[in-house]
């Protein structure tokens, strides 16, 4: 086990470069009309974050209107189920719309505000990301369009009507397998047609430089809130800490504060739940890591799912927010540099541990969260029944009851 005082820096980890890349991923590969604008980007980021003001706002926000710190949960009853120790359960489902996107959506919103840029857009998958940057934007008066495939828009009907409830347009996006990353293809078209007004309201930690670090330093107080909340309870940091991964946003925000406070030799081992779908062996999942090779997509480099001649291919998962065939930079140099290991998980273990919280603590997940708890039993069998394991619930599950409804839960 490992012990830490929480305001100890002890770490080496400084990614990216000034150029965007965590080791050989990221990057900035974009149509040149679309540079002078990420550039715009950066220099607004960087001068919000050297802005005590602006910190200031944020903080307020991420305190009285998302609700946090959230909760930081001892699973007991999980715990045995699994065959471990202790589980404790980063709450982030209790955080208003129901996800960790909202930390990213008010911190980028709050961005375009500086900036004076009064439209956004947004691409989403499961909806929550869509739902979040709808919410942002109605608190500051933003003009909000969502793109979002007309597949996702067939599966998440109740997170559709909450963002036209919130002001939104919702565009559907019929291109392809009409999911997540056909989304993301549309988004992007559109702002490099409007880039002059509009604020492009990323929501995972991938595109092109400098939305990773965006993403990363608007969602890390997921882990800096942990290292607090062990060391205020007087508990020891895990043996291991857990998330789910699609593009990554809540991973790396769980992960990196970690990998930056921690130092090395006390670091929890990290692990990533991928989307195995209906198997590795199959063309139906999601696991870029796991199935993928590095090329590029949306403007970085990193894993993706691609055929010989680099074109994408479509991912697969039971969870919408999951079937996207990249993932973030940063997790790929963490991949490579042996600092966090991803496992796939399918759509039938996802949905054993979806029903396995839900009955044992009265907590329901959102299926995207269920792919980190169904690595549980695997990591009581790879480090022992004494154990310590700390997992982000990313969301929670009202999203996805008529998916689990049609799954035969």
């Amino acid at each position: 086990m490992s012990e830490i005082d929480s305001k100890q820096q002890g770490s080496d980890y400084a990614v990216p470069d000034e150029r965007g890349f965590f080791g050989a991923y990221g990057g900035r590969y974009v149509p040149e009309t679309v540079v002078p604008a990420l550039r715009e980007l950066d220099a607004a980021f960087r001068e919000a974050s050297d802005d005590p003001a602006f910190k200031a706002e944020f903080d307020s926000l991420l305190a009285d209107y998302v609700g946090r710190p959230s909760p930081l949960y001892r699973a007991n009853r999980l715990a045995k189920a699994v065959g471990l120790a202790e589980v404790w359960l980063k709450r982030e489902d209790l955080n208003h719309t129901g996800a960790h996107k909202i930390n990213n959506t008010l911190g980028q919103c709050l961005l375009a505000k500086r900036m004076g840029k009064k439209r956004v857009i947004a691409e989403t998958g499961a909806g929550q990301h869509g739902v979040a940057t709808a919410t942002a934007a109605a608190l500051f008066e933003q003009e909000c369009v969502v793109f979002m495939g007309v597949e996702d828009i067939r599966r998440q009907a109740l997170n559709v009507y909450k963002m036209k409830l919130l002001g939104a347009e919702v565009v559907p996006v019929d291109e392809g397998g009409g999911t997540l990353a056909d989304a993301v293809t549309a988004a992007m078209r559109h702002w490099v047609e409007r880039v002059e007004d509009t604020f492009y309201v990323l929501g995972s930690a991938l595109g092109p430089h400098p939305y990773p670090e965006i993403v990363r330093e608007f969602q890390r107080v997921i882990g800096d809130e942990m290292i607090v909340q062990f060391a205020a309870k007087g508990v020891e940091l895990p043996d291991a800490v857990v998330a789910c991964v699609g593009g990554g946003s809540n991973a790396i925000g769980t992960f990196y504060p970690f990998l930056r406070e921690v130092p090395r030799e006390r670091l929890p081992k990290l692990y990533g739940a991928e989307a195995a779908g209906l198997g590795l062996d199959t063309d139906k999942h999601g696991a870029s890591i796991a199935g993928g090779t590095p090329g590029v997509l949306h403007g970085f480099y990193s894993y993706l799912l691609q055929d010989e001649r680099g074109n994408p291919l479509e991912a697969y998962s039971i969870s919408a927010g999951l079937d996207y065939p990249g993932i973030g930079p940063e997790h790929g140099y963490l991949s490579d540099e042996g600092l966090v290991k991803y496992l796939p998980v399918t759509d039938a273990e996802a949905l054993e541990a979806f029903a396995l919280l839900t009955q044992t603590e009265g907590i329901i997940p959102a299926i995207e969260s269920s792919h980190a708890l169904a690595l549980l039993p695997r990591l009581a069998s790879e480090l022992g029944p004494d154990a310590h394991v700390a997992l982000t619930v990313s969301g929670r599950g009202d999203k996805d009851m008529d998916i689990v409804r049609e799954a035969g839960l």
